[in-house]
């Protein structure tokens, strides 16, 4: 959605799940020397100002990076230090006022054979994106709506990879439409790993993206989900989720493990997490 802004959201909860999760999954194509290319379908401006007025006008990042940012026992965490380290590279001095998007931790974390494919329609993000990573050969940058950009990019060049599909969901049927494109994307590179966030609210929409998903007839999928609270405590936004097609072997522990821990360290004795299969190819 072209009125989406993700400037009044940037590094909230979500953003640590979301971005914590990647981390995981980029460490996992990284133990391999061959290459791999990173596909972000709502690529956004890529990096984001803390202090502007808009990310000021709703402090989100507060109880997000906000939290684990001089955290010294969740550095400690599998993914958690890497992942800080990026936030890091754009605050020398120590001040928290950047925040990298998924564009931005993706270039860190790239090596020189990998490849990335960033989409993006918002005029101003698309500007900002391509002002940032104009002299990275390794990015190309797309001015084209991810429904019809993705199927018609995959299978990349590089066929080891990752896609992360992250759209707003200001229209409510993206929570289907966002599954078939999946679907449409799978049979063209069904070796692709393929993450869908998802916001957790009160009216439960994400049910219907499970319930989608599982009809799909894709095989291992993983959720995690993190959440500040309960559904009924608040009318906005009270967790975060991740629909994981085809996740590397182990990042189940890995995200059993981890987002239990972060979900204490973002709300201290409210904060909880989630992990299961809602599909999974059985082992002969």
């Amino acid at each position: 959605m072209l009125s989406y802004q993700h400037e009044y959201h940037a590094g909230n909860f979500a953003d640590v799940h979301k971005h914590l999760c990647l981390r995981l999954l980029f460490e996992s194509l990284l133990k391999k020397d061959k290459p791999f290319c990173y596909i972000d379908c709502h690529a956004g401006a890529g990096i984001y100002d803390l202090e502007s007025a808009h990310a000021r006008k709703t402090a989100e990042c507060e109880q997000g990076i906000g939290r684990l940012w001089g955290n010294g026992e969740a550095a400690s965490l599998a993914g958690v230090g890497a992942y800080l380290g990026a936030v890091a590279a754009l605050n020398p001095d120590g001040q928290l006022r950047r925040y990298p998007g998924s564009p931005a931790l993706a270039s860190q974390w790239l090596r020189e054979q990998d490849r990335a494919l960033f989409m993006e329609l918002h005029p101003a993000a698309q500007a900002a994106l391509k002002k940032h990573f104009r002299n990275d050969p390794r990015v190309s940058v797309h001015t084209r709506d991810c429904y019809e950009g993705l199927p018609a990019l995959v299978p990349p060049a590089i066929r080891r990879g990752l896609v992360l599909l992250d759209p707003s969901y200001e229209v409510k049927d993206e929570y289907t439409s966002i599954v078939a494109l999946t679907v449409a994307a799978h049979r063209r590179w069904h070796t692709g790993i393929y993450v869908i966030w998802y916001p957790l609210l009160h009216a439960a929409r994400h049910l219907e993206l499970q319930r989608a998903l599982e009809a799909s007839g894709l095989h291992n999928i993983l959720l995690t989900e993190l959440a500040l609270g309960e559904a009924g405590e608040t009318s906005g936004m009270y967790g975060s989720g991740l629909a994981i097609v085809n996740p590397p072997w182990q990042v189940d522990a890995q995200l059993a493990e981890l987002v239990p821990r972060v979900a204490q360290a973002l709300a201290p004795g409210r904060g909880h997490a989630q992990l299961r299969w809602l599909a999974r190819e059985s082992v002969a």
